[in-house]
């Protein structure tokens, strides 16, 4: 008789925990009218003028899309907190935010100090991650499954990886460049944009990477430079992030060296082309690459963008790419449609087809892809208006070549 009845209670459990499988929930921070979102982001700091318009842009178009009603019904809430760009910071606020806040989603995860410190934590709880404003080498990934992580994360911008691979085939393909110098940080931007320089170089013939090191943040790089000077190199690659690029770019400039230069995307900004565009006059120019596009192909999406942001941010960089964060996770929404709302259908709905960047190119997550845009364009630093109290020039950024595969550089 006891064996009977636990082969009758197996059975119970057995049709029960199929019914309850059958039964999808919502994940946290849905209800039937709202579903909550957040992020942490440097709004003060020395990265305020990235994260204040950053934030701006996001803020934007999530209000542009609930004002038309929401998704399925569902309005969306974004709660943001200050990390000041600092790891540990950035820890706590995400913490804050999954365990605390119990926010649907992470939208425009900011800054590569609060990517690194949280990987884990993102990777470990499985909250989906849309957008992240940096391109540290641990988002890339090549096929992402559940079980070994990335699978709920889903980058936009340019991986530094894959960037640092551009720079090589724009100083081959475009400047004709045999021996490139590279200045790179010892910090996890500056080490990966190195990674993909030397990979792509390996797969190039008769190319040589002359490779000079300097501390993140420093504020003497001199030694670094005269070494690279003195290689006789014929191109430069600068790969460090904001902090650093104008300390290395008025080195190069001070030692009057005449080899032009290209950076990261992050700093295509006028804000960092303002700190050197005077010292570089007549000595070389500078680079950078970039993945968002205006040319008459983008122009609706500009200027639906202008019409919903403040005037102030209608041609920042940034604030765009605030609002193409918001617009990717969207488009996740859109794709889960009337299903139930939660992370595993969320997670397909992003892999189902390929989403288009209104403002460039096309992003592919199917199978476990998690390599972030691959196509750049090229834009050089230039003089903008000239201040009549100090007798200097801002400095703006002109674009030189629209958006284009490794493959398409090097023809």
């Amino acid at each position: 008789m006891k064996k009977i009845l636990v082969v009758l209670l197996s059975a119970l459990m057995l049709t029960l925990g199929l019914t309850s499988c059958k039964k999808e929930v919502v994940s946290q921070g849905v209800t039937k009218t709202e579903v909550l979102i957040g992020n942490c982001a440097a709004t003060s700091g020395n990265l305020a003028n990235v994260g204040g318009p950053f934030i701006a842009g996001l803020e934007a178009y999530l209000k542009y899309v609930n004002d038309a009603g929401g998704v399925a019904g569902r309005k969306i809430k974004f709660v943001h907190k200050d990390d000041g760009f600092v790891a540990e910071a950035g820890l706590a606020c995400t913490q804050e935010m999954i365990n605390d806040n119990k926010v649907f989603s992470l939208v425009g995860h900011f800054g590569t100090p609060t990517v690194g410190a949280t990987m884990n934590l993102l990777k470990e709880t499985g909250v989906p991650a849309v957008y992240f404003a940096t391109g540290i080498g641990q988002l890339y990934d090549e096929k992402a499954t559940e079980e070994e992580g990335n699978y709920n994360l889903f980058p936009v911008q340019p991986i530094y990886k894959t960037e640092g691979r551009i720079m090589v085939a724009r100083a081959v393909g475009d400047f004709k460049a045999k021996k490139i110098g590279i200045i790179y940080t010892n910090d996890d931007a500056g080490k990966d944009l190195l990674a993909g320089a030397k990979t792509q170089v390996a797969a190039l013939t008769g190319i040589t990477l002359v490779e000079q090191q300097v501390a993140y943040g420093s504020t003497d790089v001199s030694a670094a430079v005269t070494s690279i000077k003195n290689a006789n190199v014929d191109f430069i690659i600068a790969a460090s992030n904001q902090v650093t690029i104008a300390t290395i770019i008025k080195e190069l400039a001070a030692q009057s060296v005449n080899k032009d230069v290209i950076t990261t995307y992050v700093n295509v900004a006028p804000a960092y082309a303002s700190l050197f565009i005077n010292e570089i006059q007549g000595k070389f120019d500078v680079y950078g690459n970039g993945w968002v596009a205006f040319d008459a192909t983008h122009k609706a999406a500009l200027d639906l963008y202008q019409s919903k942001i403040d005037a102030k941010y209608a041609v920042n960089a940034y604030a765009i790419t605030g609002w193409i964060a918001a617009y990717y996770f969207v488009e996740g929404l859109k794709r889960v449609d009337k299903k139930t709302l939660n992370w595993d259908n969320f997670r397909t709905a992003m892999e189902s087809a390929p989403i288009t960047n209104p403002f460039g190119g096309v992003i592919d997550f199917k199978n476990g892809q998690r390599l972030g845009t691959m196509e750049m364009n090229l834009s050089k630093a230039a003089l903008g208006a000239l201040n009549a109290e100090t007798n200097l020039y801002a400095g703006v950024w002109t674009n030189v070549k629209d958006l284009e595969s490794i493959e398409s550089i090097l023809k």
